[in-house]
C-alpha cells in the first residue's frame, strides 16, 4: 500500500498536542534556568537553545498552513520527537549543581543483593554473543521508537499525534525527574570513587563531583568488543552524561512503547519484545544503571503512561488530522455539481 505523504491533511489551526506539551516544558524549564542562573554553567546558551527550538517550531507550523499533507505533519511531530536528544542532556546541565545522590543508591544496592548486579551480570555472563545480544538491545531504543511512531503514521495516522504527545510528556516526566534526582549510574560513579571502593562495598558522597567531572567508564568487554557493543560504546562516549540515571527511562519509555503495541497490534507486540527484553537487561549489563533503576523504570511506565493519556484526554484530546478520502470527496464534488446544474 502506497503511503500518500502529499495527501491533504484536514486539521485545526496552531499547535498541535505535542508542540504545546514541548512549549511548555520548554517555558517551566526556562523559568528554572532564570532562577539559577548564577550557578548554572551557560545559562545563556541554554535560553538561546529554547528560542531556536520556538522558532523552529512556529516556522514548521507557519509551512504546514500553506501545505496541509501527511509529510509536512511527519516533519512537525518528528521534529519534536528528535528534540527529545536535545532535552536529554540539558537536564544534566541542572542536576549537575546538586549534590550527587549515587552513594544512597549504590548502598540501597548493596544491602539488598549483597554485591552490585552491574558488576556481577557482565562477570556472570561474559560471552560474547551474550553481550552482543544485550548491547543491541540497548542500540534499539531510539530505533524501537521510530518503527512504532512509523508505524502509527502509515497505519493510523489520525492516532499519530496522541502516540507522538504521550511518548514526549512521558519523557518530560521523567526529565523533570531527573533535574531534581542528580543520579549518574554505575559508570559513571564507580569511576569516581574507584573501583577498590566499589569492591569492598564503600560507597562515599561526592557532592558536586559531576559539576567539573564527567569520566565515563567504558563498557565491559574483556577486551573482545563486537558490533553492536562499539554502536553503543561510540554512542555513550559521544552523547553520555553523568544524569538520568534514576528511574531508567529506557526501561520506562520503551515499556510505554510495548503498552502501546499491545494495544494497537499485538503482531507488532511480538516483533518488538526481544529487542525490549535485551534492551531492559542492558540497562544493568552495560552498567548504565542500578538494577533498582530498573525495577522503578518499570513500575513508574504505567503511572507515567496513565498520566501522559490523561492529560492528553482532559486538555488535548480534540482530534487533530483528519484525512481527505478521495472518494468522499469525489462524491461531495459531484453531488455539488449536480445540485448547482439543477439550480441553473
Amino acid at each position: 500500500m502506497a503511503i500518500s505523504l502529499f495527501e491533504k491533511v484536514e486539521s485545526r489551526r496552531g499547535l498541535f498536542g505535542v508542540e504545546k506539551i514541548s512549549l511548555i516544558y520548554g517555558l517551566l524549564t526556562t523559568a528554572l534556568i532564570f532562577i539559577m542562573f548564577n550557578q548554572l554553567h551557560d545559562p545563556i546558551q541554554m535560553l538561546i537553545g529554547r528560542a531556536v527550538i520556538m522558532g523552529a517550531t512556529l516556522i514548521l507550523m507557519y509551512l504546514y498552513r500553506l501545505a496541509p499533507c501527511k509529510a509536512t505533519a511527519f516533519i512537525r511531530i518528528g521534529l519534536q520527537l528528535g528534540l527529545l536528544a536535545y532535552w536529554y542532556p540539558d537536564t544534566f546541565e541542572f542536576n549537575r549543581i546538586f549534590p550527587n545522590l549515587d552513594h544512597i543508591f549504590a548502598t540501597i544496592e548493596e544491602g539488598i543483593f549483597g554485591f552490585q548486579p552491574a558488576i556481577t551480570f557482565h562477570q556472570t555472563y561474559p560471552q560474547l554473543w551474550i553481550s552482543e545480544l544485550f548491547n543491541m538491545g540497548y542500540f534499539f531504543y531510539y530505533p524501537m521508537i521510530a518503527i512504532v511512531a512509523i508505524y502509527f503514521f502509515i497505519k493510523n495516522f489520525e492516532k499519530f499525534d496522541k502516540f507522538s504527545f504521550v511518548i514526549v510528556t512521558s519523557f518530560f516526566i521523567y526529565y523533570l525527574i531527573f533535574i531534581f534526582v542528580p543520579v549518574a549510574g554505575p559508570q559513571f560513579y564507580f569511576p569516581a570513587i574507584g573501583l577498590d571502593n566499589v569492591a569492598e562495598g564503600i560507597f562515599p558522597a561526592i557532592g558536586d563531583y559531576f559539576n567539573n567531572n564527567t569520566e565515563l567508564l567504558s563498557g565491559p568487554s574483556n577486551g573482545v568488543g563486537g558490533f553492536f557493543y562499539s554502536l553503543v560504546e561510540t554512542s555513550q562516549q559521544v552523547g553520555e552524561r553523568p544524569t538520568a540515571a534514576f528511574p531508567s527511562s529506557h526501561v520506562g519509555i520503551s515499556t510505554i512503547l510495548m503498552i502501546m503495541c499491545w494495544k494497537e497490534n499485538k503482531k507488532l507486540f511480538a516483533g518488538l519484545f526481544p529487542f525490549y527484553f535485551f534492551l531492559c537487561g542492558a540497562t544493568v549489563y552495560i552498567q548504565a544503571h542500578y538494577l533498582i533503576d530498573v525495577f522503578v523504570g518499570f513500575a513508574s511506565a504505567f503511572g507515567v503512561y496513565t498520566l501522559s493519556c490523561k492529560i492528553h484526554a482532559k486538555w488535548f484530546s480534540i482530534p487533530v488530522f483528519k484525512i481527505y478520502d478521495s472518494v468522499v470527496m469525489e462524491y461531495v464534488n459531484s453531488t455539488t455539481t449536480t445540485t448547482n446544474s439543477k439550480r441553473n
